[in-house]
């Protein structure tokens, strides 16, 4: 008979936190483990997350996640929420019965972890960013194994070293598959395409400035140029009429579901420095510019940012400075330049980790108490998806 243990992971309703919760338990189930997930209603309306875990056997449990803002008129709702949530993932634990809890960060974190830390089991949290989120911070001290993705974390206390283990950002499987393909050819005749992408808050300024900048390239460059970026509603219509009346051929969407895809076949990507889309660069080996945004919390995108940089896999641009001019500048310096950008996605690798979902659940396994042997009569009965907040599990 063999032998699976219950995990619990709890991420925030953001790809941020949901991507690298999936990789991880699509890890988990790969090893015959059973997996349940908490989040919130955003995390549980991602699509193409947990809606294909293999053989659907990860539970998906919506519960309440109170957020404190600097409002203190906020702190009653959050704590009543926060309470409400680690009553349910307490409940959970008397059922499901998991072995170990991991928080990858977010408010729908932090009831779950603090019902596992009521009722004695062991708990992880992963960080994805360079700096330690706000809900890490608040429980680093408490858990019995803090995950990082770099090895530089800034607000991490260093009187925890002795728990800190550096896993790196785990990622999707078809990201990871990009690491054993070659960098796209690119001669001073093929198309050089490029990738765009910012995420809900970071497409704006992208489609103000991209277009503009890639217009101030040499004609010889610019007429090879094949675009594919991810633009806000309000912007596509305008900036499609900008990129034909420079003919230059243009993908446009407002999202991407087959970011892996287009990530396979793009020579230089222009992008956020989000902790995931960090994560697939380096792993797939792709040279970027990148343009931390500067309202993210602690500015951890430009921390985030810094190790792919100076190795040399990217340029950072900060946003101040984000001109049609300066993205000129920096493009051709990377696509002129001969073997520059060979170099970059070389460099950029480098950077990668693309083992992490792996090494995460080895310390998962690490951590958890004695396995449970996969048998009905031993594990107790599986609970249906708890939901207080109306949302289909």
């Amino acid at each position: 008979m063999s032998i699976s243990r219950h995990f619990v992971l709890a991420a925030g309703g953001t790809g941020g936190h949901m991507i690298p919760a999936h990789a991880v338990a699509e890890e988990l189930m790969a090893r015959g483990h059973h997996v349940a997930l908490v989040t919130d209603e955003r995390g549980a309306k991602i699509p193409g997350i947990f809606d294909k875990a293999p053989d659907n056997r990860a539970q998906v449990h919506v519960m309440p996640a109170g957020r404190m803002t600097k409002n203190p008129a906020s702190w009653p709702g959050a704590l009543k929420a926060i309470l409400a949530g680690r009553a349910m993932a307490r409940r959970l634990n008397e059922t499901f019965r998991p072995t170990a809890v991991v928080g990858f960060g977010g408010y729908p974190a932090m009831p779950a972890l603090l019902g596992a830390l009521a009722d004695g089991i062991p708990t992880a949290i992963h960080e994805q960013n360079a700096v330690l989120g706000r809900v890490n911070r608040l429980l680093a001290g408490r858990v019995d194994a803090i995950a990082t993705a770099y090895p530089d974390v800034q607000r991490l206390k260093s009187g925890y070293a002795g728990k800190v283990h550096l896993i790196g950002n785990p990622v999707r499987e078809e990201v990871k598959a990009l690491r054993e393909e070659e960098f796209p050819a690119l001669t001073d005749e093929s198309v050089f395409r490029v990738l765009v992408i910012g995420g809900s808050q970071g497409a704006s300024i992208l489609s103000s400035v991209v277009p503009e900048g890639l217009s101030m390239l040499p004609i010889a460059l610019r007429r090879r140029l094949q675009v594919t970026q991810q633009c806000r509603a309000e912007d596509i219509e305008r900036v499609r009429k900008v990129y034909a009346e420079m003919e230059i051929p243009a993908d446009l969407a407002t999202y991407f579901n087959d970011v892996p895809e287009k990530l396979g076949w793009s020579h230089l990507v222009i992008a956020r420095a989000g902790a995931s889309t960090l994560a697939e660069l380096t792993c797939a080996g792709r040279p970027a510019i990148l343009i931390p945004l500067p309202s993210a919390m602690d500015d951890h995108q430009t921390a985030n940012a810094k190790e792919m940089t100076e190795a040399g896999g990217a340029r950072t641009i900060p946003q101040a400075r984000f001109t049609a001019v300066e993205l000129a500048k920096q493009m051709q310096k990377m696509a002129l330049e001969p073997g520059a950008l060979q170099n970059a996605a070389k460099r950029a690798r480098n950077c990668g980790r693309p083992d992490a979902a792996r090494d995460m659940a080895d310390l998962l396994e690490s951590i958890g108490k004695a396995p449970i042997m996969n048998d009905p009569l031993k594990v107790g009965p599986t609970p249906t998806s708890l939901n207080l907040q109306g949302v289909p599990a």
